[in-house]
């Protein structure tokens, strides 16, 4: 069974990230929506951990959230592939379950 699980903290502020990295599964997809969005940026402190769990789970960031942040999609990890909410309704229709980090 696959989980979503929805990111919406700064991991400049929260530990919501770290927590959720430390848990995701194989066939597991991240959207990091918000203030988490940032976190999606090649090069932030996160970029490391990010690219390395990418190999076991899909990760996506929220593009409005990060245009409304002052951030475009070239500035993205390569491993990060951003969605509109369309997107977003359809990553939660894929997915088994769906888990939202506080």
């Amino acid at each position: 069974m696959s989980t979503l699980n929805i990111v919406n903290k700064s991991p400049f502020e929260k530990r919501s990230l770290e927590q959720c990295l430390k848990r995701i599964g194989e066939g597991d997809s991240v959207l990091l929506i918000e203030d988490a969005s940032v976190s999606a940026l090649s090069k932030t402190a996160y970029a490391e951990q990010l690219i390395s769990a990418s190999k076991l789970s899909k990760f996506y960031v929220l593009k409005p959230d990060l245009q409304a942040r002052g951030f475009s999609e070239e500035s993205l990890l390569d491993s990060i592939e951003s969605v509109d909410y369309d997107g977003f309704v359809n990553l939660v229709v894929t997915h088994d379950r769906v888990h939202s980090w506080l």
